[in-house]
Order: structure tokens, then C-alpha cells, then sequence
């Protein structure tokens, strides 16, 4: 496998690659800092679309990793599709009523006023533990009287150190479910993330970018939609080399962790 050149930029996923529910794994910070150090730049995607934008950046913050201006959520994904003045059902967390509020947004959430009227322009799900059965009603509800179902993001299951725990993506499969419809996904591996990727990397091309994450399925994917190379950890949901199920390809590369993966790219010419 050839390792090719350094990237300009990595792509950093944060969950069950940093950090497990904001615990940094080993070393994780010590990477990062590698990187900049050598004059990479390290941006960090997450599908996290819970949290706020400086609840991202402050909680990287705590770990010793400064990242003002560098974390693009899937939060910010979902807004993509929508325009200021529409009317929005939000199952979800605060991250995407911020994300969605300041596009102009009206913003309903769902679980602090059950049996909210429409008509709603859009559902908006991801992660959050208000889930219940009239959520999922008043969604499935807004869904078939004509409103558009986004996803934040499709992941079933969010690593923590207990093991998998469910994700945004089990909450919009039960609302699309019960809705018989497709929902818009906007996060990664969507084009709509990696379209907000390429708009903060300038002039970089997708060949001078690294994305590392711990899901094939969708990092990795992630990656090859950017067009760049991926680099797989075994921290969080693929917890072995030997569970990997993923066609690797010139320039990729597996690491029991953040760290390893960094040795790997620092290693390039």
C-alpha cells in the first residue's frame, strides 16, 4: 500500500476517536497536537448534532485540544436544506434547534410542546433521550400531513465506554418507519456535509485531505466521497482489525487508535 503524501488537512472524527463520551482515549490529544505541530491542519466532523457548536469546542477545550472555528456537526448539516421564515418540527437536541434558529428558522421541539399544530415545512431528528412515543407521533403525524424529514444523521448506535449506546439514526428510523417514508440525510457520509467540509478547506483538494474515524460505514464512505484517504481506529465501533468488513485502497490505513493513525501520516512524505 503506498502511503503517498502528507495531507494538508485531517479530518478528525470525535467520538470513539478522541474522546468516549468526552473521556479522551490514550494519547488521543497528544495526536493532535502532533499534527498541528507539523503543520497539518486538523479539522473535527462529527455527527454529534446534540450538542451546541461552543458546547463542541469548549468540551475539546477541557482535554487540552484548542478547536475555536474547527468543528463542523451534523447540526449544521440539517440546516443545509432549509430557508429562513419555514417552520420546523425539531426531535432532537440543542444543537440543532441553535443550528436551525440562527438560519431563521421557526423552531418547535417536540418534546417540550407535545401535540404542537401544523402545518410543519420539515421534521428535524437526531440524537436525543426525550424520545418518546408522542414524539414519535406528533413526527410520523407532521411527515404524512406534507412536511420533509431530515435526518442529522443515519448512525444507529454512539460509542461510549460502556459499549454502543442508540443513536440519531434509531430515532429517524422509527419516525420514518411509522411515516412510510425516506427521510434526507444531511451528515456524514451525505454530500451535504461534504459540501460544508470543502467550503472551511479553502483551495484543498480532496486528495490533500485525510479523514480518520472509527466507522467504515460511514467515515470511511465519508472519505471517498471527499475523494481523500481514510484512516480506520479501533477505538469505538469497529473494536477489532478483525470486524473490519472494508475494502481498503491505496493510501488508507488501520490503527488500534488515534495515535497509531498519526504515526502512519507523520511517517508520509
Amino acid at each position: 500500500m503506498s502511503k503517498g503524501e502528507r495531507p494538508k488537512i485531517v479530518l478528525c472524527d470525535l467520538d470513539g476517536v478522541v474522546w468516549l463520551a468526552h473521556h479522551p482515549i490514550p494519547g488521543s490529544v497528544e495526536a493532535i497536537a502532533r499534527l498541528r505541530n507539523s503543520g497539518i491542519r486538523v479539522l473535527f466532523v462529527t455527527n454529534n448534532s446534540f450538542s451546541l457548536l461552543s458546547d463542541h469546542e469548549s468540551a475539546l477545550a477541557a482535554i487540552g485540544i484548542e478547536a475555536s472555528g474547527d468543528v463542523i456537526s451534523s447540526a449544521m448539516s440539517a440546516a443545509v436544506p432549509l430557508r429562513a421564515g419555514q417552520r420546523v418540527l425539531v426531535c432532537g437536541g440543542k444543537g440543532l434547534v441553535e443550528s436551525l434558529s440562527k438560519k431563521g428558522i421557526e423552531v418547535i421541539v417536540a418534546y417540550e410542546q407535545p401535540g404542537a399544530k401544523g402545518p410543519f415545512d420539515a421534521v428535524v431528528v437526531g440524537l436525543h433521550k426525550q424520545f418518546s412515543y408522542d414524539v414519535l407521533n406528533d413526527a410520523q403525524r407532521a411527515v404524512r400531513n406534507g412536511a420533509l424529514l431530515i435526518g442529522s444523521n443515519e448512525d444507529s448506535t454512539y460509542p461510549t465506554p460502556e459499549g454502543p449506546t442508540p443513536g440519531g439514526g434509531a430515532v429517524l428510523a422509527a419516525i420514518a418507519t411509522a411515516a412510510d417514508t425516506t427521510p434526507i440525510v444531511t451528515g456524514k457520509p451525505h454530500q451535504v456535509m461534504a459540501d460544508l467540509v470543502r467550503s472551511m478547506c479553502g483551495d484543498v483538494e480532496g486528495t490533500q485531505m485525510f479523514m480518520i474515524g472509527d466507522r467504515p460505514s460511514t467515515d470511511g464512505v465519508f472519505a471517498r466521497i471527499l475523494g481523500c484517504r481514510f484512516g480506520l481506529v479501533l477505538t469505538g465501533v469497529s473494536a477489532s482489525e478483525e470486524r473490519v468488513d472494508w475494502d481498503l485502497r491505496e493510501g488508507d490505513v488501520v490503527g488500534a487508535d488515534l495515535s497509531a493513525i498519526v504515526d502512519q501520516i507523520l511517517d508520509m512524505q
